[in-house]
């Protein structure tokens, strides 16, 4: 069987003898609603394909190839920025899976793929997820130049970059030695 919309699959309802094959093609539309939520420009493509594998008594699988192509805004220049994604998305879902406690800091679990059992899985949830996961981060444009932002109060010069490196005010001590020294 093949998943080909997003609706929510109840996990008790699939058999557990057999693996649950699942294809997301989402149409123009959608595809668009998602790169407005995402903040990006454009999905041209998206394709979320794979299957739902049962594990012991009441665990699930899920091993998938998600594959997009989106348009995002340079970081630099604003200029669109077009890149192919392909990725491996697995995930499992633990019917005995515990909730890491803790207030502030809590520490991640070894198997960052696992999560608790839900009643119901929507595919194209964890599709959205994964693309979100896998967009770059600083998308640049082909031949833009780094940007260089400087902010200071008014009066005081801005911090540049030769002023933040911490052996510099060294090198230039030296230098001011060596010419006393030469004097």
């Amino acid at each position: 069987m093949t998943e080909t919309d997003h609706t929510p699959i109840r996990l008790a309802a699939l058999p557990r003898t057999k693996p649950h094959r699942f294809r997301l093609e989402p149409d123009a539309p959608t595809r668009r609603a998602l790169a407005e939520e995402l903040g990006i420009l454009d999905v041209k493509k998206l394709r979320f394909d794979g299957e739902l594998r049962p594990e012991g008594k009441a665990n699930w699988r899920l091993e998938a190839a998600l594959g997009a192509t989106v348009v995002q805004p340079c970081v630099a220049t604003l200029a669109p920025v077009t890149t192919r994604i392909d990725e491996t998305i697995a995930r499992a879902y633990l019917a005995n899976f515990e909730e890491p406690e803790g207030g502030a800091e809590v520490e991640m679990p070894e198997d960052d793929s696992a999560e608790s059992l839900p009643d119901t899985l929507d595919l194209g949830v964890v599709m959205a997820e994964a693309l979100a996961l896998a967009l770059p981060l600083y998308p640049r444009a082909d031949g833009a130049d780094p940007v260089e932002a400087q902010a200071s109060a008014p009066g005081v010069a801005p911090l540049t970059d030769e002023d933040v490196k911490p052996f510099a005010g060294l090198a230039a001590l030296r230098d001011q030695l060596k010419d006393g020294e030469e004097n």
